[in-house]
């Protein structure tokens, strides 16, 4: 999709069960239309809604429908994730989950960057300064901060963020510790989806604050180049490494 990076379309608060229901429902073998089906009738059930409820819920299955009907260049992404996820307990499906919507809503891997680079400077911050540094990519647009706040809350929804004393003032919740590689270079891929030219270094990958809510395991170039066929790596100068999408990935995304 040639607008995916610009797009925001967080416009509820997701809850993680309702990413998990859509996975379990994938992994069962239904359909397409029996999953969009299924989700109205749980959907309703949750009753999180006030006004339109049949517009919310639009909105809520456009979200899922990363998992079970991605835009076609992420197909291949998609079906990677759930080969890992598959093997998953579904208590720890998040990062899967992270990935997953990252790729699909760059918006919010963005969004994630600006909290995890807060956080890295204070251990408290305020919704005021997320929206003042997302905006200054984005735009200052309603429809920015409302997509933003709605972002945030499904932050705290997920337990990555929590409400402080103060209203509007967030505290970072303690980190879930990964050391499977195959998930971490699932995480590196989904990041490098999230940048237009799908290539970043290896130092910024690592340090990435959008991976605020994660501790990842250290991957050499080396070991990412003998081990992953969608990430390919690139040496220049000394020291340096470029990791980029693999020439398949590439062609995908029609770069």
């Amino acid at each position: 999709m040639k607008n995916r990076h610009e797009k925001l379309g967080i416009k509820q608060t997701i809850q993680k069960n309702w990413m998990d229901y859509a996975v379990k429902m994938i992994l069962a073998g239904m359909k397409e239309s029996e999953i969009r089906a299924e989700l109205d009738e749980f959907l309703a059930k949750e009753k999180p809604y006030t006004g339109d409820v049949p517009k919310t819920h639009s909105f809520i299955k456009a979200i899922l429908s990363s998992w079970f009907s991605p835009d076609q260049d992420l197909i291949p992404f998609r079906d990677h994730a759930l080969e890992l996820i598959k093997n998953e307990n579904s208590l720890n499906w998040l990062p899967y989950h992270w990935a997953i919507i990252s790729v699909s809503y760059p918006f919010w891997f963005n969004l994630a960057k600006q909290v995890g680079r807060l956080f890295s400077l204070q251990d408290q911050i305020t919704q005021t300064q997320i929206l003042s540094r997302i905006k200054e990519q984005y735009g200052d647009r309603e429809t920015v901060a409302r997509n933003a706040k709605y972002a945030i809350r499904s932050f705290v929804a997920w337990g990555v963020l929590k409400d402080s004393q103060f209203k509007g003032c967030y505290e970072k919740c303690k980190s879930l510790e990964i050391n499977n590689p195959n998930l971490t270079m699932l995480l590196y891929e989904a990041a490098l989806h999230t940048e237009k030219e799908g290539k970043l270094t290896i130092e910024l990958l690592k340090n990435n604050p959008a991976f605020f809510p994660f501790q990842l395991p250290v991957l050499t170039g080396d070991y990412i180049s003998q081990n992953s066929k969608n990430i390919g790596v690139v040496r220049y100068g000394l020291d340096d490494e470029l990791l980029k999408l693999s020439d398949k990935s590439l062609m995908w995304n029609g770069l």
